[in-house]
């Protein structure tokens, strides 16, 4: 059997205290399909942490009295924190202060140096502090960044300069020969049409106007951009030019990188160029994906529409949470959140759904049977589109999956689910319990309902891996590969399964 490997990234955050809904969105995401992809049997490595460096992180040090590293390193928890309470495995959290990074970073900057691709200059121009982005006066909007609509800062000093205009032509030819490269396609047509074809300028790749970055260890008046030094974290966390480079032989290049829109021409420009430069194969993918907004605006605490995830954790669940996320948005669009949306959402799948299915199949099995898994060979006209239903959703999933068409694919999952309430409705059971001739015919709806949830359950674990546990457990069952999703009868007979308990319940909205 071929060795399957998926390497997938997230961006590294900004470290913060004050984490929001929407910065959450990018590593469920990510989260899911490396969760998907281990399942599937790939040998998966799934990185995500912190990027530390920059001018306001050494302006915000200095605001609170302490050094940068101080004010990073009491902070950085947070975001570990929030991460585990949404249920995130990742395989390494990186961080730019790290040793091996801060090596890897400056050896990078020195081959880049050494071959002629960077050279010593003067900087003049425009600088947006909180984006940490250079910007030309045509990029500006009303004068303001384009990004983040903040203003700009001129900026005169002595920098190093990358060459990406040596590499534009090159760059173009890749993209246009790996359509798959960036994706959605409305985010390749932008970095073409409004940043390459209008033609790349040198990057300025230093600063000397701070401190808080990595040193460029042959000129220490000089820090190294903090783009260069965050993007290099996909190759620096492998081992990249240091003493153990097995992971990266292993896993280079990334399947996928999963990045915000705001950020994809960092990763589709300065970074496919950065690793033609090193001679180094590019990522298969880099999938910019939208923005979950409020009213059809950003989230933050300026708007006054901020929220910590862990309150909506704490109220509803880290899988409601994830749920949202990962059924609500249109992978690559921008998606609306609000805690209306949340509890509706929830209630309408989870509850009514999900929930109230395995909650009464699990009572009806201990009412009818006294909790043990029985089946009979007498059959319904009914069984066998559930069966037929059940086992083609694998194979749906896959192919929406492989299109990273994530609410689709967990929506043909949910589809199991709601074909097993309309299968209820069919059978009638309370009917056939009343009826001791029918008693056959009982058994087998009771089982073809337990059998249905636990293929459910078992595709639905990336996406909500502690719905799917506690189901496996309520059923009893070690029953939980994904090998044994491909044959309808899992289930071992004379089972006995736990005590029927909510895994949802129905949220009152206080609103309605």
């Amino acid at each position: 059997m071929e060795n399957k490997k998926f390497y997938v990234t997230t961006p590294i955050y900004y470290p913060s205290a004050n984490f929001h809904i929407g910065h959450c969105y990018t590593t469920i995401i990510a989260d899911a399909i490396a969760r998907y992809k281990k399942q599937n049997g790939y040998d998966t490595f799934f990185i995500t942490g912190s990027d530390e460096h920059g001018l306001k992180i050494e302006k915000k040090a200095k605001e609170a009295g302490v050094t940068p590293k101080e004010y990073v390193d009491r902070i950085i928890e947070n975001a570990k924190d929030l991460w585990k309470s949404l249920g995130i495995e990742y395989d390494k959290f990186i961080r730019t202060t790290d040793e091996e990074h801060v090596a890897t970073v400056q050896k990078i900057f020195k081959k880049l140096y050494d071959q002629g691709d960077i050279y010593k200059g003067e900087y003049s121009g425009l600088y947006c502090t909180p984006c940490e982005s250079f910007w030309t006066e045509s990029q500006l909007v009303d004068g303001k960044c384009p990004d983040c609509g903040r203003d700009v800062e001129e900026a005169h000093e002595e920098a190093y300069f990358f060459k990406l205009s040596n590499y534009a032509d090159r760059l173009v030819e890749h993209i246009e020969s790996h359509p798959e490269f960036i994706q959605p396609t409305s985010r390749k047509n932008e970095m073409i049409n409004n940043f390459i074809k209008p033609g790349l300028e040198d990057l300025c790749v230093s600063r000397t106007s701070f401190k808080w970055g990595v040193p460029v260890d042959f000129d220490s008046n000089h820090v190294v951009y903090v783009w260069v030094d965050a993007l290099s974290n996909y190759i620096s966390a492998l081992g990249y030019l240091s003493d153990n480079d097995e992971l990266f032989k292993k896993f280079w290049p990334a399947d996928l990188h999963i990045v915000g829109k705001e950020i994809v021409r960092f990763h589709t420009i300065i970074w496919p160029i950065m690793l033609m430069a090193l001679d180094l194969p590019l990522p298969k993918q880099v999938f910019g994906h939208g923005w979950l907004v409020i009213d059809g605006g950003k989230i933050s605490k300026s708007s006054g529409n901020y929220k910590d995830p862990r309150e909506y954790i704490e109220a509803y669940g880290k899988d409601a949470v994830r749920y949202f996320a990962l059924r609500e948005v249109p992978f690559g669009n921008d998606g609306n959140f609000s805690e209306i949306a949340l509890i509706n959402r929830t209630n309408a799948d989870l509850a009514n759904v999900l929930g109230n299915l395995v909650n009464r199949t699990i009572a009806m099995n201990k009412k009818y049977f006294n909790n043990v898994v029985v089946k009979s060979d007498k059959s319904t006209e009914f069984d066998e589109e559930l069966i037929s239903e059940t086992l083609k959703t694998k194979e749906i999933v896959d192919k929406y999956m492989d299109e990273l068409k994530v609410p689709e694919a967990i929506d043909a999952i949910m589809e199991i689910f709601r074909r097993c309430n309309k299968y209820i409705d069919e059978t009638t059971p309370w009917l056939l319990a009343k009826d001791e001739s029918r008693h056959d015919e009982l058994k087998t709806v009771i089982y073809n309902l337990l059998e249905s949830i636990r293929i459910g359950a078992i595709l639905l674990r990336p996406f909500l891996p502690d719905t799917s546990e506690e189901i496996f457990r309520q059923l009893n069952t070690q029953k939980t590969s994904l090998e044994s999703v491909k044959e309808f009868g899992g289930l071992s007979l004379g089972t006995v399964l736990n005590d029927p308990e909510p895994i949802f319940k129905r949220i009152e909205n206080k609103e309605e």
